[in-house]
């Protein structure tokens, strides 16, 4: 056992990152510390009408990802599980701020395990100080003219402004 090489982990940290916050950099941050390879895959949900095309959010997502050299930022359609299963992830990296987010990511990691049992959701709590951020929340409030300071990166701030302005 001595001898054989250790396997590489790799985790896949999904969404829709429309746009990213500093709860998901927080999460981003942890996962890179924990696993060998993290890829932060922007999804193509088109029943979603993003503000920010995906383009956008694979920019800010670079930008504000560029210091951990173990994160990648990609791009995914399609089942989950396919994607994770085509870049060689052993993890599926979800976060969690409330119980009702549990509720959903539950259902969603045990469809994911019924599709592919070899790869494992690990759920992750945030940093206390953004337990109440979502994208959601950080768009309606850009779109009525307030952006409080340390929700967003100042690259996402910027690119808010100059949407809303």
């Amino acid at each position: 056992m001595g001898s054989e090489k250790a396997k590489e982990v790799v985790a896949v940290y999904p969404g829709s990152f429309d746009p990213v916050t500093n709860g998901h950099l927080d999460l981003i941050a942890r996962g890179a510390e924990i696993f060998d390879r993290l890829i932060v895959a922007i999804t193509r949900n088109l029943e979603k009408d993003p503000l920010f095309d995906v383009k956008e959010r694979m920019e800010m997502l670079e930008t504000v990802t560029f210091d951990w050299k173990n994160v990648e930022v990609d791009v995914f359609d399609g089942l989950l599980m396919d994607y994770a299963r085509a870049r060689s992830a052993s993890v599926i990296l979800r976060g969690i701020r409330a119980v009702s987010d549990y509720e959903y990511e539950l259902q969603m990691a045990m469809m994911n395990r019924k599709i592919e049992p070899r790869i494992e959701t690990v759920f992750m709590l945030p940093g206390e100080a953004y337990s109440y951020l979502s994208s959601r929340m950080v768009k309606e409030i850009a779109r009525l003219g307030g952006l409080p300071k340390g929700l967003v990166p100042t690259a996402v701030e910027e690119r808010l402004r100059a949407k809303f302005s």
